[in-house]
């Protein structure tokens, strides 16, 4: 066959695969593959076969020549078969022999010749170490090797810096604390022209900065010039500004903030434009729930299970809408239904212990808040800290509240806001119950500079005045108690009995 109609019938087979015709993509490669037997045609089968989920046989294929144990391509692609067949130790067998140390590092990794197999390759491609490190990554992680898997998927966005879906297994999985993640993307090495893509991954990775340096990287990243310009009009060019995975950051922003509402009005603006963008959707459950709107959850929740009945999500979505209407039996069957399809999902397990707490079931919501932290291997999310806090103190055990409240308290930047001002009253209270009153009160006072507004705040700080005989200093904050909540029985009652101590005293005196 003449090479004019070979070169024809390989741009058939790729224009097929832009088509989805796998089908006649198989046929026709597998024509030209048997006129030419090039490595290049054979591998172009193979991809065909991979696209069209023929994964048996294109493994068959690439095995079945020696280039695979040649060619990194070869391999990469055999591995990705074995990856889709869930033959998770084959697929490393086949990735070959390799040493990492805990930075990501490569310490001992056998070279493989690549050939030029794309004819018509684009100029930028992904490093193919990189995409091989990626699912190095992912073998680990499917074998519950999360200490392999957290070293590969550094290991791969290292190697090159557009491997995305490594950072974002990295982020979405909780593998880095704060230190870690910064430490990461400063790391990167990127080219001149993605300076934008350094600033983008600073905006997704978790958001504990003080909040003017946080909000800067977003307005930075938002005026951010990507260079296409309009020639027809230059003064015209493009930013990311209203891009929704950026948007949807600076929503999960909102809601580390406390500011719910906010970050409800964002994610509902953004879920219009993009209804199943899923990053986006788990923020706005989390927001719904927080602000008590049963009514979205419930329709969420149907859209979810419809489209997406096997995602982890999507049931979350069901245990969301039950919490809020508060059927927690029910709430904790759709968040353990959610944790066995996917067990690195955190919030499901998080749901769980919030429902068990709910009904004052101390120990299983302990468990549950627990397994949430050992899985969540970054330290440095208070959240998981606070809610065992919250269990220990409710079980009246107030030295482990005191412990918990304080690891929270330890992970919030020092410039925290109003949303940590309950943690602040909680470990108060579970000061004052150990009898450690001055400590009591500087948190107490704490509390009321993150908000002024609190009368269970001036409540115990009056009550733990007045345990501690400062009876002048009570009366005054059983005052100000009283003036935000005026019919409260507890304070009016110890206001009583406060000016009849500090009378005995003054008669003593």
């Amino acid at each position: 066959m003449k090479e004019e109609t070979v070169d024809k019938l390989r741009g058939v087979v790729r224009d097929c695969v832009s088509k989805h015709l796998y089908s006649s993509a198989i046929f026709f490669a597998d024509k030209v593959a048997a006129f030419t037997s090039d490595p290049a045609d054979i591998y172009m089968q193979a991809q065909a076969l991979f696209l069209g989920r023929h994964y048996r046989r294109a493994f068959h294929l690439l095995n079945a020549s020696q280039i695979v144990f040649r060619d990194l391509r070869f391999r990469y692609l055999a591995a990705k078969c074995l990856e889709e067949l869930k033959e998770w130790d084959q697929c490393l067998l086949m990735l070959g022999e390799a040493k990492i140390d805990e930075h990501g590092n490569i310490l001992n990794l056998k070279n493989c010749h690549v050939m030029d197999l794309d004819k018509d390759g684009e100029d930028h491609e992904i490093n193919i170490s990189s995409a091989i490190f990626f699912l190095r990554g992912k073998a680990y992680e499917a074998l519950e090797n999360r200490t392999q898997a957290l070293q590969w998927y550094k290991a791969a966005v290292k190697a090159d810096p557009l491997c995305y879906e490594a950072l974002e297994c990295l982020i979405d999985n909780h593998m880095l604390t704060c230190e870690e993640e910064v430490s990461l993307i400063s790391s990167l090495q990127f080219s001149s022209e993605d300076g934008w893509l350094s600033s983008f991954y600073a905006c997704l990775i978790k958001k504990y900065d003080h909040g003017s340096v946080v909000e800067s990287k977003f307005r930075e990243l938002e005026t951010e010039n990507c260079a296409i310009v309009n020639f027809s009009d230059p003064s015209f060019s493009h930013t990311l500004q209203n891009n929704i995975d950026l948007l949807a950051c600076k929503a999960e922003y909102y809601h580390q903030c406390g500011e719910y509402q906010k970050c409800f009005e964002l994610t509902s603006g953004l879920l219009e434009r993009d209804p199943f963008h899923l990053k986006c959707t788990l923020v706005h459950l989390a927001t719904a729930m927080e602000l008590g709107h049963s009514n979205e959850l419930y329709l969420m929740a149907c859209n979810l299970v419809r489209e997406y009945p096997q995602k982890a999500l999507s049931w979350f979505a069901v245990g969301c809408y039950y919490y809020c209407i508060k059927k927690y039996d029910q709430s904790r069957r759709y968040f353990s239904k959610a944790t066995s399809l996917d067990g690195t999902f955190l919030p499901a397990r998080l749901g769980h212990g919030n429902a068990f707490a709910a009904q004052e079931e101390g120990d299983q919501a302990m468990s549950s808040f627990r397994t949430a932290a050992r899985k969540k291997i970054c330290p440095s999310d208070p959240l998981v800290y606070n809610e065992l806090g919250v269990v220990a103190y409710h079980m009246k055990e107030n030295k482990k509240a005191v412990c918990w409240f304080e690891k929270t308290l330890a992970h919030v930047p020092s410039s925290f806001g109003e949303m940590w001002e309950p943690t602040v009253v909680n470990l108060a209270h579970a000061l004052r119950k150990l009898k450690r009153y001055n400590e009591a009160i500087q948190y107490y006072k704490r509390a009321i500079d993150l908000s002024a507004k609190s009368f269970s705040t001036y409540a115990g700080l009056a009550y733990t005045y007045h345990l501690k005989g400062n009876f002048d200093s009570a009366i005054t904050y059983y005052h100000k108690a009283l003036w935000l909540k005026p019919d409260d029985k507890f304070c009016t009652d110890m206001l009583t009995e406060a000016l009849v101590d500090e009378c005995r005293n003054g008669l003593d005196d």
